[in-house]
């Protein structure tokens, strides 16, 4: 499965489905959520973290300073 369509089926048609508010794409406006994955020897693991623009966890280290956001459904 391509790396496109991994994300369209974990992020794009969730918040899509369940109408989530501003969530689920990378654009203008939206909060910042983000999952940087690092590859290595075919398998990969979660290198980075943002929530809502935050880098709540990097290379092992969280940084629970900042917290996220209840989501807003409109569903």
């Amino acid at each position: 499965m391509s790396l496109e369509k991994v994300v369209e089926k974990i992020c794009h048609t969730p918040s899509e489905i369940f109408q989530v508010e501003k969530r689920g794409f990378i654009r203008k406006g939206y909060y910042a959520d983000l999952v940087l994955l690092k590859e290595e020897t075919f398998q990969y693991k979660v290198d980075k973290t943002f929530v809502n623009g935050h880098l709540a966890y990097n290379n092992t280290v969280f940084d629970e300073s900042k917290k996220g956001m209840r989501l807003s459904f409109e569903r």
